[in-house]
């Protein structure tokens, strides 16, 4: 059998990136008819059709294709991972591929790139920000080293590894009724508006949380990021309900107060979790990279974390016997 060579690997791992073999040509600055030929050279090897080229539909690959393409891009990365073992020595060097969901994106991107990159100058981090949605296909087909997200509704097949724990908080108008207690129930907010943040997994998340206690929650408006929750919630449109996040101050982008508090009973509780695919090993940058996550985040949401105290009160009115908030300035415990 004729052998296949790295460079079919590599034209045949862009495909599933572009709709037609034009694009996917362009991409890799070769001409088409080159790009075609290279394909009918690899399916007469492999003995099978790996993609369907028409003019009038595009490109489309088979279920063989869909499964060679991941499998030369894990091959192509090894290739690059032998490589850089070779020149590195001792010191890491090379990229890393990060996603991260986007609703705790700035709330860790930022802590991971300010101190990563000095201990580790040879590793570039290239960051990609998404939904479940966007970072599991990108994982399996090896777009992706490894991502963040939450442990919640995720399919079989990816390894975990635990980032910081998190629970579902309620987010309000500091002169909600509900802003002056210590915690809030779900069933006080059944009848109150949400503003809904719609992102898989919170959408399904927020829904069941309700339906757990036998509630429907009452929804005044569905937005697609955490920045327009907090803004209206600012403004008093409604309440939010969002995951707890670290690096947070309790307040809108326009600087409006927003009170956060614990649900009680509790709601959900998990983690956020960095996963990759469960037969892929992590590069030691990678694992480098979550070594330093852990390090950073870990301690936020554990019980330790606040000498055993109940979640800690942010803005919003102190409740009766409460003592003062403290100095402007001092960090929030979210």
């Amino acid at each position: 059998m004729a052998d296949v060579t790295l460079r079919q690997l590599e034209l045949f791992a862009a495909l599933p990136d572009h709709d037609t073999l034009s694009a996917a040509a362009v991409s890799l600055h070769i001409s088409e008819s080159a790009l075609s030929q290279a394909i009918t050279s690899l399916e007469k090897t492999v003995g099978e059709q790996l993609c369907v080229r028409r003019k009038a539909r595009g490109l489309a690959l088979t279920p063989a294709g869909q499964h060679f393409a991941v499998q030369a891009r894990r091959i192509l990365a090894d290739t690059r991972e032998l490589v850089l073992d070779a020149r590195r020595g001792d010191e890491l060097r090379g990229p890393v591929k990060l996603g991260c969901f986007a609703s705790f994106a700035t709330s860790i991107v930022p802590a991971l790139l300010d101190g990563f990159p000095r201990r580790h100058p040879g590793v570039d981090l290239e960051i990609t920000v998404g939904t479940n949605d966007d970072l599991l296909p990108a994982l399996d087909s090896g777009r992706l080293d490894v991502a963040i997200m939450y442990d919640m509704f995720l399919p079989v097949g990816y390894s975990r590894r635990e980032i910081y724990a998190t629970e579902l908080q309620a987010h309000l108008h500091p002169d909600h009724p509900l802003a002056s207690r210590d915690a809030v129930d779900l069933a006080d907010l059944a009848d109150e508006p949400l503003i809904h943040y719609e992102a898989s997994p919170s959408t399904v998340n927020t829904v069941q949380a309700f339906a757990a206690r036998g509630l429907a929650p009452t929804i005044a408006a569905r937005v697609p990021q955490i920045i327009l929750v907090e803004a209206l919630v600012g403004r008093g449109v409604g309440y939010g309900l969002l995951m707890s996040r670290p690096n947070v101050q309790p307040a809108s982008v326009e600087g409006l107060p927003v009170a956060v508090r614990p649900l009680d009973p509790p709601a959900t509780r998990t983690h956020v979790v960095a996963i990759w695919p469960e037969d892929m090993a992590l590069t030691p940058r990678a694992a480098a990279l979550l070594d330093y996550a852990v390090e950073k985040l870990g301690s936020y949401g554990r019980p330790e974390a606040h000498d055993g105290a109940s979640p800690a009160r942010a803005a919003g009115p102190p409740a009766a016997g409460e003592p003062a908030p403290p100095p402007e300035g001092a960090p929030p415990l979210l």
